[in-house]
């Protein structure tokens, strides 16, 4: 038990050593607590307005779990479980969640599930990660099995969906046992990619609608008519994430490996002088386009992770490296608190719906931008913990 002290002891040095010396950890602490300064419960990230178990908190909880490993603080920690503990009851019952409902954007926050189970062995935890589970073993599918987005948007894969249900159920498969739902993982990209991926360009289309009865969906392809830059951020880092789950020995883990590979080498072109891409990604000098910061913190996390990861190749750090600079010069503003703001983020995309967005360049440049948003947060903070490793 001695020993066992020591070495936790020790570790917990040596991560606060490499954090003091390492100008990429520094920068993930000091937003990390800027966003816990101006949240100071985890259900207000993303601006918040009730407890819930939302995609973004999600994202920005993932976040604070990896500020947790890599300094030992455990106040990072407390912050997301703090937020799991009451919106989980004992029984498992997720707090305003609705199976019926069948949104992927539902399962992202999952993620955070495991390390709560592991650190507290409270059973209520896995309890709500099967129900996860069994939302994605009754989710409505297309013909060859891909998941629907939701259930409102009838035959549609959105690259959205993922990074909010791939990873999670990777991961299930991977620690409890059921190598089933890891091939469904893999499966969804094979999918996905088939039918979202543009030769000419390298990039991926938003979505796809199978029954091509979408008044977005080419009538011959189906796929949406832009290169929306969160999206493809969102199937970058969901590629780099499901891996960690993925056996070297899997039939699928080689032809992932080469998605991430195909956009690594894709992706730069469209970056700007500065590091940062655009809210559609492939026409940054088009009028009315714009320097998004999701997309650029989403990308150098994936670029940073799929480096350390050896998915790619050393060079590609330098891009990664680059939207960290651009970041920080152009879209991150000083507050007099001491604490900094992330701007020109987007706070919503997506297609369809009431009113109908139709995917259309005018639609993507014409949606709002908010400061702070979790989804460009918190691939910042982990973008920079992978840039610091």
């Amino acid at each position: 038990m001695k020993k066992t002290i020591i070495a936790l002891g020790m570790q917990l040095l040596f991560a606060s050593v490499a954090l003091a010396s390492n100008p990429y950890r520094e920068a993930a602490q000091r937003f990390a607590g800027s966003e816990m300064a101006r949240f100071p419960e985890a259900w207000q990230l993303d601006h918040g307005k009730r407890l819930f178990f939302g995609y973004a908190q999600g994202v920005g909880c993932c976040a604070m779990l990896e500020m947790w490993k890599a300094t030992g603080e455990r106040k990072y920690y407390e912050y997301v479980e703090e937020w799991g503990d009451t919106l989980i009851d004992a029984n498992g019952t997720i707090w305003k969640y609705e199976m019926a409902d069948y949104n992927l954007d539902f399962i992202n926050s999952g993620k955070v599930l495991f390390d709560l189970y592991r650190e507290t062995k409270d059973g209520k935890y896995k309890k709500a990660m099967d129900v996860l589970v069994r939302q994605l073993s009754r989710h409505p599918r297309t013909l060859e099995g891909g998941f629907w987005h939701k259930l409102v948007y009838p035959h549609q894969m959105w690259l959205d969906g993922l990074y909010m249900a791939s990873p999670f159920l990777a991961r299930y498969g991977a620690e409890f046992g059921r190598p089933d739902l890891i091939d469904d993982a893999v499966k969804q990209f094979r999918i996905c990619h088939e039918h979202t991926y543009d030769a000419r360009t390298g990039l991926y289309y938003h979505a796809w609608d199978e029954s091509k009865s979408q008044r977005w969906a080419n009538p011959e392809t189906g796929t949406s008519p832009n290169f929306w830059g969160r999206s493809i951020g969102w199937w970058f880092m969901a590629l780099v994430d499901v891996l960690d789950y993925i056996s070297e020995d899997h039939s699928g883990r080689a032809e992932l490996v080469g998605y991430i590979q195909g956009l690594a080498e894709a992706l730069p072109k469209y970056q700007d002088k500065d590091g940062l891409w655009y809210q559609v990604i492939d026409q940054p000098q088009r009028e009315g386009n714009f320097p998004e910061a999701s997309v650029t913190t989403q990308c150098m996390y994936a670029y940073a992770k799929a480096v350390n990861k050896g998915y790619i190749a050393p060079e590609y750090r330098a891009v990664a490296e680059k939207a960290f600079r651009g970041l920080n010069a152009k879209l991150m503003k000083e507050n007099a608190d001491g604490t900094q703001t992330l701007t020109r983020c987007c706070q919503v995309g997506g297609l369809g719906g009431k009113p109908y967005r139709d995917g259309s360049f005018e639609y993507y440049i014409g949606e709002k931008m908010r400061d702070n948003d979790a989804k460009a947060t918190g691939p910042y903070i982990m973008g920079c913990l992978e840039l610091g490793k």
